[in-house]
């Protein structure tokens, strides 16, 4: 990329832009948000600074010119089709993904995926160098982009570099695994500010640098010695991310919504119980170890077609790698067999939508939901969780929520569960459906109080506060 003409104040570097290519039977080009955590939690935040955001778009080839988009300065980084299978396929889901979810699926090590990973974070690294400010925030993004910190900075020493965890990061036993630790830990320790969704990530990072680097660290601190004889200190803290909770709820209110959920509940069959799963069709987010759970309830006779039903959406993801391919054929398996078994004409005992939804649509479903099933086997956060909660300005509803996601460590009053625990899975299911309304109100409100209170606008404030002082006040944690 040439030296930019503009640059930014504030620079977000991330694997895909905020925005998808959309083409019309014409062949006319246009581009629509994308859907997705980051993408919602950072647009407030471009909007209100100078900032440019980095990032693929989601096609191989030559990446289109700067543009314009919602209020946002979007660059494209070009991605060849081989980079995508090595960097993105490869390394970043097949080899850090699954080790960084506590190995649910066995990681897979390849030197030419990890030479593709450097390859685009050397890329990556130097489109922000382009276009940032002189003494400008540059914020990277999450596990694909781990080696972007120390790249930019031997590019760029004058800005400020922050480096944001959207997924847990591992135990010190498992990251050792990885042949790369080195490079990446390295890379990492580039920024000034390290963020992850749980203090627990921010220990196991600081645990890696003490037992496998050898470096001093102490509190929320790592020593990291420079090549001139200086030190430099990173700061690893948690920064729980969270969503917009006003804009949704104000969406959750609107008469459309009220009414859509209303039909959804119609179209259903107006049964007494609807329990909603809302996933990316993933493994990490337990999707089979809930469907196996229905189905027990089902064989037990505790539950029934017509009178409950399973809403499944589970959005397509990666359907390249093998492992979710496989994920897919055992989800449809399960759902045939639960309702070939206990189906009726015209009543399935669980609707499956493998399909995208919009924002209205998914916030009547939540309306619609007397039941939110949230079970990941690991999870860094999990923000359906906390949009659930959020649409529910009537306190109804109740939020069955794994223990193994970020979200738990907030959403306390949720009816918390062990996914991996079929049985105690069943009986939590139970609970939050026969629990006393007034109980479940309360769980609500307390809920909802604190999503409201640690919205999207904090986290985003709270990071770039801790990581630049004169921002402001920092409101995460030290």
């Amino acid at each position: 990329m040439a030296v930019a003409e503009h640059r930014y104040d504030l620079v977000v570097v991330a694997n895909r832009l905020p925005v998808d290519r959309v083409q019309d039977n014409e062949g006319n080009v246009s581009w629509s948000k994308s859907p997705g955590g980051l993408v919602t939690a950072m647009e407030s935040v471009m909007i209100d600074r100078d900032g440019a955001w980095i990032g693929w778009s989601g096609d191989p080839g030559e990446a289109p010119e700067p543009f314009d988009e919602n209020g946002m300065h979007l660059h494209a980084v070009p991605l060849s089709q081989d980079e995508i299978e090595n960097h993105y396929e490869g390394f970043s889901n097949e080899t850090l993904w699954p080790l960084y979810h506590d190995v649910i699926v066995p990681p897979r090590y390849r030197r030419r995926w990890f030479e593709g990973y450097h390859e685009v974070n050397q890329r990556f690294a130097q489109a922000a160098a382009d276009l940032a400010a002189p003494g400008a925030t540059v914020w990277v993004h999450d596990y694909q982009l781990q080696l972007v910190p120390a790249m930019l900075r031997e590019l760029r020493p004058d800005v400020q570099i922050g480096w944001f965890d959207h997924i847990p990061f591992p135990s010190v036993e498992l990251f050792a695994q990885l042949p790369w630790r080195r490079q990446v830990i390295e890379g990492l320790l580039g920024a000034d500010l390290l963020g992850f969704q749980r203090r627990a990530d921010a220990e196991n990072f600081l645990r890696v640098c003490r037992q496998l680097l050898g470096l001093s660290t102490r509190g929320h601190t790592v020593t990291v010695p420079g090549a001139d004889g200086a030190e430099r200190v990173v700061r690893a803290a948690a920064f729980p991310i969270s969503i917009d909770a006003s804009g949704l709820e104000e969406l959750a209110r609107t008469p459309e919504v009220q009414e859509r959920a209303k039909q959804i509940r119609h179209d259903l069959g107006d049964p007494r119980q609807v329990l909603l799963g809302v996933d990316r069709l993933d493994y990490t987010k337990g999707i089979r170890h809930r469907l196996k759970a229905y189905e027990e309830l089902l064989t037990d006779g505790v539950l029934a077609p017509p009178d409950t039903v399973l809403v499944q959406v589970a959005t397509p993801s990666r359907e390249r790698v093998t492992a979710y391919i496989e994920l897919r054929e055992q989800v449809e398996v399960t759902v045939g067999r639960a309702n070939g078994d206990f189906g009726q004409l015209g009543s399935p005992a669980i609707h499956y939508l493998h399909q995208s939804h919009g924002r209205s649509e998914m916030a009547a479903l939540y309306l619609a939901a007397d039941v939110m099933l949230v079970t990941p086997l690991r999870d860094g956060m999990n923000l359906v969780a906390k949009e659930y909660v959020t649409c529910r300005f009537d306190e109804g509803g109740a939020l069955v929520l794994s223990e193994f996601t970020g979200a738990a460590g907030e959403l306390d009053r949720a009816f918390i569960c062990t996914p991996h625990d079929i049985g105690g899975l069943k009986r939590t299911i139970r609970e939050a459906l026969d629990a006393d309304p007034r109980d479940k109100r309360r769980r609500m409100r307390s809920m909802r109080r604190r999503v409201r209170e640690n919205d999207v606008r904090r986290w985003a404030d709270s990071f770039l506060c801790a990581l630049n002082p004169s921002e402001g006040r920092a409101t995460g944690e030290p």
